[in-house]
This record gives structure tokens, sequence and C-alpha cells, in this order.
């Protein structure tokens, strides 16, 4: 009994428990649907207000659309209006001109049959003045005796002779102000180019002293029974010459490029202080690669100080390489420079384009670098890289021809001829010994006067060309090539010079007579 109470009792709390929070749980969802109505209210109030402010905005920009197309509209009608008053006043002018034009057609036609009255009259007198003529010519034949052909060739033939004299005279007077004028101005370019250009008086040797602290490091650099000696001059091309001269060795090369690797092989050589051939050629090996890698940034730094722009790589490192060539004991860099900065001087004297004048004085001697292909003049050579490396037509014209090889075909070649010239030619600048150089001019022309018929000769340019000059009674045009060719092939056999020799042979015949 007492259980079945219990049981009913939890029955009817649980009921209770129930209903209590089933009418909580309603009130909380009438609570959340009356908190969702007054945020939906909200939010369709603040929409509305949105949607109110937006339609506000467009209708504000339509109208303004509306009034700005107005006034846009008035701007065209206006200027419509305009034009209709320009068109308006321009047919007033053409219809008031037109009536001036009726006007002035009146008085040319008016004029136009005064001139026809006086043409007739013209005519009629020229008729007259005809039959006089003919009259006067048929009197004058008569008195002369010659006809009127004859009279104007006579006429004709004194004029021309006349004007022929004075013609003559005026050319031959023209001729010879104009050589004055242009010695004078070739004197005055020349010497402003050379007073703006100043270089230093530098001579190249063909060997190179290395000093040695003490003599004992030259039993270590000749090594046992001379093997290091020998693995250097093998790696280098260079001769080593280890003689009694105290604490020094001597480099003996033609080649400047071998002989700067060799030098600053053996140099690296003794600062280490392992000689050995094996040490030997790795040192000469990455010496080389150095040399290399200077020889491409002086040829950039050289075309970069000259402001010469767009050379091919390979005529950089060509460039480059000038710094170990010489001519004539003429460093051929410093040669070049400077013939590149007279070329640009003279070329802006003379009216011409500075920069080319300047890139053709800088790449004129690049024939002397390469050592392939050494029959062919320097020049030629120099032109045949130059168009290899896509260099324009007047640059390589003014490099082939800067010793007369070619033909000259612009007026760069003689400017890079000149300056080249002036270069080599001042005080310092070349080296060869005053006896040696007048000997070597004394031989050129005493072998040319060996041959029969010579007459004179004259050795010219510091012995690159002969003039032969032939009497006209001994020797005849056909041998007068054979004597040149002769010539040439005995100085090409007998004799030691630099670069060609352009022998030219003179025949001439002149007829002199004296006016007592």
């Amino acid at each position: 009994m007492t259980f079945m109470f219990i049981s009913i009792a939890l029955v009817c709390g649980g009921a209770v428990g129930w209903i209590v929070s089933f009418l909580i749980n309603k009130q909380k969802g009438n609570q959340i649907l009356n908190r969702a109505k007054g945020e939906a209210e909200t939010l369709k109030k603040s929409k509305m207000l949105e949607v109110k402010e937006k339609f506000i905005n467009l209708k504000a920009e339509y109208e303004k659309e509306i009034a700005e197309k107005n006034q846009r509209f008035q701007q065209t009608e206006s200027r419509h209006r305009q034009k209709e008053q320009s068109i308006q006043q321009k047919e007033q002018s053409l219809n008031q001109k037109n009536q001036e034009l009726q006007k002035r057609g009146n008085e040319i036609t008016v004029i136009r049959e005064n001139l026809n009255n006086q043409m007739i009259l013209v005519d009629a007198k020229k008729k007259e003045l005809e039959k006089l003529k003919i009259q006067e010519v048929e009197k004058l034949s008569t008195i002369s005796g010659l006809s009127v052909t004859q009279a104007k060739s006579q006429l004709l033939e004194s004029i021309k002779d006349e004007t022929k004299t004075e013609a003559m005279a005026y050319v031959s007077e023209m001729m010879e102000e104009a050589k004055m004028s242009a010695n004078k101005e070739a004197k005055r370019i020349i010497v402003q180019t050379i007073q703006r250009v100043a270089t230093e008086t530098a001579i190249e040797n063909s060997i190179t002293v290395f000093n040695i602290e003490s003599d004992d490091i030259k039993g270590r650099i000749i090594g046992r029974e001379g093997r290091n000696i020998r693995a250097l001059e093998a790696a280098t091309g260079i001769e080593f010459i280890v003689d009694d001269t105290p604490e020094a060795i001597v480099l003996s090369g033609f080649d400047p490029v071998r002989r700067e690797i060799a030098r600053l092989s053996l140099h690296q050589l003794v600062l280490d202080g392992r000689i050995h051939p094996a040490r030997i050629e790795e040192v000469v090996a990455k010496t080389r690669k150095q040399i290399e890698e200077e020889i491409v940034e002086v040829g950039k730094r050289t075309v970069i100080d000259l402001g010469v722009h767009g050379l091919h790589p390979e005529l950089i490192r060509i460039v480059g390489k000038m710094k170990y060539r010489s001519s004539y004991g003429q460093n051929l860099l410093q040669h070049s420079r400077e013939t590149a900065n007279l070329c640009a001087i003279m070329a802006s004297e003379l009216g011409l384009n500075p920069q080319k004048a300047k890139r053709a004085g800088l790449l004129h001697d690049i024939g002397k670098v390469p050592d392939d292909q050494p029959e062919l003049p320097h020049a030629i050579l120099g032109m045949n890289i130059a168009e290899k490396y896509k260099e324009k037509p007047d640059i390589c014209n003014a490099i082939g021809a800067h010793h007369d090889e070619m033909e000259m075909t612009t007026l760069l070649a003689p400017v890079v001829q000149v300056c080249d010239a002036i270069s080599g030619a001042r005080p310092g600048a070349r080296r060869e010994i005053v006896e040696a150089y007048i000997k070597r001019l004394n031989d050129l022309e005493t072998l040319a006067m060996s041959y029969e018929g010579v007459v004179k000769t004259y050795a010219i340019q510091a012995g690159r060309e002969l003039r032969v000059i032939v009497g006209a009674d001994k020797v005849d045009d056909t041998a007068v090539e054979r004597l040149s060719y002769d010539i040439a092939k005995k100085i090409q056999d007998e004799m030691t010079y630099p670069g060609q020799v352009k022998i030219t042979v003179i025949r001439e015949t002149r007829a002199v007579n004296y006016a007592k």
C-alpha cells in the first residue's frame, strides 16, 4: 500500500513538473517570438529608410543627369544657331564677292578687247620691222660681201675664243685661291687637333726584367738539372735568361701577353715558394685565365672611357688585347685611344660625325692583334675583322684604307689616316734608331736606282712608299709595269721591313718651249 502511494506521488510529481516546464518553455517561446517580431520591425524600418534614401539619391542623380543633358542640349542649340548665323554671313559675303567678280569680269572683257586691238597694231608693226630688217641685212651683205651665216659663224668663233680664255684664267685663279685657303684651313685644323690632345710619351720593350731578392732563388727557379726553367719556358713560350746579372732574371719574347703571363706566374711562384713542374703548369694556367679576364675588362673600360657603344664582345676583347701589343715600341692601345680622340676632334672641326670617327680611330689597328693570316696587311685584316662583326661600311673602309691598301670611299678614311700619322709621328711616340731608319731609306732608294732607266728615287712615308722616276726615252709604258713588279719582288726578297712598301713608277714626257 505504501508502495502504491509512493508510485502515485511520483507520477503526480512528474506530471506537475512536466506541466511546469511546459509552461516555462511556452513563456520563453513567447518572449523569443516577441523579441524576433521587434527585431523584424526594426530591420524593416531600417530597410525602408535605406530604400527611401537610395530612391532619393537615385532621383537626385536622375534629375542632375536630366539637367546636364538639358544644358548640353542648350549649348548644342546655341552652337547651331551661331553656325547658322556664320553661314548666313558667309552667304552674304559670297553674294557681295560674286557681284564684285561680275563687275571685274566686265572690266576684264573691256581690257581684253583693248589688248586685242593693240596686238593687231603690234603685229602690223612687227611685219614692218621684219621687212626693214631684211632690207638692212641685204644692204649689209652687199656692203661686206659676207652672207648672214658666214657673219654669224665669225662672230661666234671670236666670242668662243675670248670666253674660253677668260674662263681658263678665272678657273686658274679660283683653283690657286682654293689651294691657298684649303692648305691654310687644313693646317689650322691639324694644329688645333694636336693642341687639344695631351698624351703620355711611352715606349714598350720586348724584354721584361724580373727582380728577385737574392741569388738563392735563381737556383730554385732553375731547378734540378734545369727542369723548372724548362717547364716555365714550355708553359709560357717565353725565354728565361738567367745569367750573372745580380738579383735579376730577364724574360725575353716578342709577345707581350706571354711575357706578362710569364712575369705574373714567376712572381706567384716566388711568393708561394713551391716551384716544381706541376705547380708551374697550374700557376701558368691560372695566370693565363686572369690575363684573359683582364683583357676583357681593359676593353670594356676603354670603350666606356671613349664613349664608343655597341661594339661586338669579340671586338672589345681585341681592343683589350691591344694593351699587350706595340708598334715600333709604341703601345698599341694608347696609340689607338690617342688616334680615336684625334679623329673625334678633327671630325668635329670638319663637320663630320665625331662618334663614327672615334669608333674608326679606335678600331683602325685591330689587324695588328690577331696572330693568324700574317700574309695580309694589318689594315686589310682589320677591315675583314670589322666586317665579320657587322661594323658599318664607312667604318670598315676607314680601317682598310688608312695605309692606302684600298681606295677611300668616305671622308672618315682620310681623317683616320691623318690622325694615325699624327699619333705615330709625335716626338717620343715610337722608337727606332735614327741610323737604322736612314739606312733603310737609303737601301730602298739604292735598290731602285740599280735598275736601268731609273732617273731618281724617293723613299717617303717613313719607308712605306717608294717613288721611282724613269726616263721617258729609256723606258716605255709596257716596261713600267714590269719594273714596278721587279722592284717590289727584289725588296720583298732582300730587305727586312715592317708592314708593306708601295712602289710607284712614274714615266712622263714633257714638252718645254720658251717665248722670246
